[in-house]
């Protein structure tokens, strides 16, 4: 049997406080069933039509270590905006700052493999209010703000495990020296960091 092909994704992390917006994946799920992740998914090819502005710094991190055929930079950021807005039903406010944080790539032997680019917003940046998940599609259900300190708690993804590490350094005011980025893309796992 062949191995699932590589799929580029983004998801977008949004800190309230001491909190981060998690929600639950459906039992019947290919991909992760029962899980608590963050809004995200797969970049669709609209995302390339309307790409998301970024700093520079996360424009080149963003670029670094991809195949020819990866999306540009904006269309990732463009894929976390749309994911939330489709999974949560929340919109962030035009020209907000996006944050390219980590990134993973699903490792082989899986039902479906992501090159995944996490992003990180603030959640005063929501265009809104932040407790209506009245607009979100089904994707998701049980969204609700996670105190950081409680995810653990959670049916989480291991990979979503190691991301919450990151993001509680960075609430803290961590200064992350680079962003992490597990390579599962070839036949020996790699960790770097992209800088």
């Amino acid at each position: 049997m062949s191995d699932s092909p590589i799929r580029p994704a983004a998801t977008l992390i949004l800190l309230r406080g001491d909190a981060v917006l998690m929600g639950q994946r459906g039992a019947g799920a290919v991909f992760m069933p029962s899980k608590y992740v963050f809004p995200g998914g797969g970049v669709d090819t609209d995302d390339h039509t309307n790409p998301a502005v970024l700093s520079d710094i996360c424009a080149h991190r963003l670029a670094q270590h991809i195949p020819d055929d990866a999306p540009a930079p904006g269309a990732l950021a463009r894929a976390a905006l749309r994911e939330l807005a489709e999974e949560t039903g929340l919109h962030l406010a035009p020209a907000t700052p996006l944050r390219f944080i980590f990134r993973a790539i699903t490792p082989p032997g899986r039902t479906r493999r992501f090159d995944a680019r996490f992003f990180l917003a603030d959640a005063s940046c929501i265009d809104g209010n932040p407790d209506d998940f009245s607009a979100a599609q089904d994707e998701l259900s049980h969204l609700h703000w996670v105190p950081l300190a409680e995810t653990r708690a959670l049916d989480l993804p291991f990979i979503t495990e190691v991301v919450l590490a990151e993001v509680t350094a960075i609430a803290r005011g961590g200064d992350q020296q680079g962003v992490p980025f597990f390579d599962n893309s070839g036949d020996v796992p790699t960790f770097r960091r992209i800088t």
